[in-house]
Parts: C-alpha cells; sequence; structure tokens
C-alpha cells in the first residue's frame, strides 16, 4: 500500500522509483489516496530502504505509453519475469515431449500381439 493522489484508477500500471530502483507495478485497489499494488518480481526492500533519504520514492501513473529512458528502463525490469517464464514454458514443453514419446514406444510395443491375434482370429 503506498499513499499517492497520483496513481491511475485500478489495472493501471504505475512506476515506483527510488535511487537505480525501478519497480512496475500494477493498482489492484484504491481508497482515497490509499493506493493498493501489486508487482510480480521480488523486491529488493533493504536495498530501496538504504537509499540516501534526500531521494524520495515517486510515484509515476502511466497508460503504458512510455518513453525515452523510462520505456528501456521498464523493458529491463520486465525481462527477467518474461525470460523466467519462457524457461518454464520450455521446461514443461519438453518434459510433455518426452511423456509423448516414451507412452508411443509403450503403445508400439504392446499392440501388435493383440492386433495380430484379432487378425488371425478374423481371418479364420
Amino acid at each position: 500500500m503506498v499513499h499517492s493522489g497520483n496513481a491511475g484508477p485500478k489495472d493501471s500500471l504505475v512506476e515506483l522509483r527510488r535511487g537505480e530502483h525501478v519497480i512496475i507495478a500494477r493498482v489492484v485497489w484504491r481508497d482515497g489516496g490509499r493506493v493498493g499494488l501489486r508487482c510480480d518480481d521480488r523486491i529488493a526492500v533493504e536495498e530501496i530502504i538504504s537509499v540516501s533519504q534526500s531521494q524520495s520514492l515517486r510515484l509515476v501513473a502511466s497508460d503504458g505509453a512510455l518513453i525515452g529512458d523510462r520505456a528501456k528502463d521498464r523493458q529491463s525490469a520486465l525481462d527477467p519475469g518474461l525470460r523466467r517464464r519462457a524457461v518454464e514454458f520450455m521446461g514443461v514443453a519438453a518434459i510433455a515431449l518426452c511423456l509423448a514419446i516414451g507412452v508411443w514406444a509403450m503403445v508400439e510395443q504392446v499392440l501388435p500381439g493383440p492386433l495380430a491375434e484379432i487378425d488371425a482370429a478374423l481371418a479364420s
């Protein structure tokens, strides 16, 4: 939860900046100046808190159209999550492929005998 009058409506994206840290979050609820945010990535709370007290935490509401350095910061902040999901998807796909090949090999070994018996029974 943060206190801000600058956050957009529910489901809009916001950026929280403190020093070199950029947190991209989605607004999940609003109650006046209080705003609930959700972030998919881990947040280095200790590092953010230890940044010089002279720098304030800035909240930047966004409609998704970022320009200049902000767009590059946002892309680099989202990259680890996208990469992690892509690797996870590839792992699940590889496991599914191995299981399908294994099932196919078992069926190929099991079916010829019964099919030959059925063929012989129908031929007589």
